[in-house]
């Protein structure tokens, strides 16, 4: 648990040392993610889904992002889930300015295949979304691979590659690729530290440090 609070200092340091060198662009910013992810067995097949990221341009300036999610997810085998749900989310497209802000709702349909390759843990998710904002509907398709490997009984370290396609405009509209570590306070509870390198079309590269806790019960 030590080592953990000392790597969620360095990461908090790194990024004040950004926001004072860092002209106000918000590509050239080092932003974080305040990421609450839950799953509630209601049975053996079945579980709740709930999620909850503040998203933030600066560390606890400037909010970029609300994100809300809720789903029901459905266990076939210990290998293959899929789950359907809602997202609400508030947007500010801006960046240091007060001003912009947007609610959208989203419905999504994930379809997860898991399995190990030796002590190597592999996660596929397939995501279909439908997004409803200003008059505007979106059809998106994303896919996400994820690997995972313990390091001690309590820490584990992961890396993911996720693409965004878009049935409505672009094919290839972003790219999500992160990395970071994972410590288990319980076997309900696990603390996450990492990064994240957003690539979005014609916009340009974020930088964002993600902080979170996963609730499971």
């Amino acid at each position: 648990m030590k080592k953990f609070t000392l790597l969620i200092i360095t990461l908090f340091s790194l990024n004040n040392f950004a926001q004072q060198s860092a002209t106000p662009n918000p590509t050239k910013e080092l932003g974080v993610w305040y990421m609450y992810n839950g799953s509630h067995l209601v049975s053996n097949k079945f579980s709740l889904k709930t999620m909850a990221h503040f998203r933030f341009f600066e560390v606890g300036d400037d909010m970029q992002q609300f994100i809300g999610r809720l789903g029901g997810n459905y266990k076939f085998n210990k290998t293959i889930s899929a789950t359907v749900g809602y997202a609400f989310l508030n947007t500010d497209r801006t960046f240091d300015v007060d001003a912009g802000d947007f609610n959208e709702h989203r419905i999504y349909e994930d379809l997860n295949v898991n399995h190990k390759i030796a002590s190597l843990n592999v996660a596929h998710r397939f995501r279909g979304e439908q997004r409803f904002f200003e008059s505007t509907t979106g059809n998106f398709f994303r896919y996400q691979l994820a690997l995972s490997h313990p390091i001690d009984k309590n820490w584990s370290t992961y890396i993911y590659n996720e693409v965004f396609l878009d049935f409505e405009g672009e094919n290839y509209n972003q790219n999500w690729l992160g990395t970071g570590v994972k410590y288990k306070i319980s076997s309900n509870v696990k603390l996450q530290a990492g990064y994240q390198l957003i690539h979005v079309n014609e916009i340009g590269n974020f930088n964002r440090i993600q902080l979170g806790v996963a609730i499971s019960n």
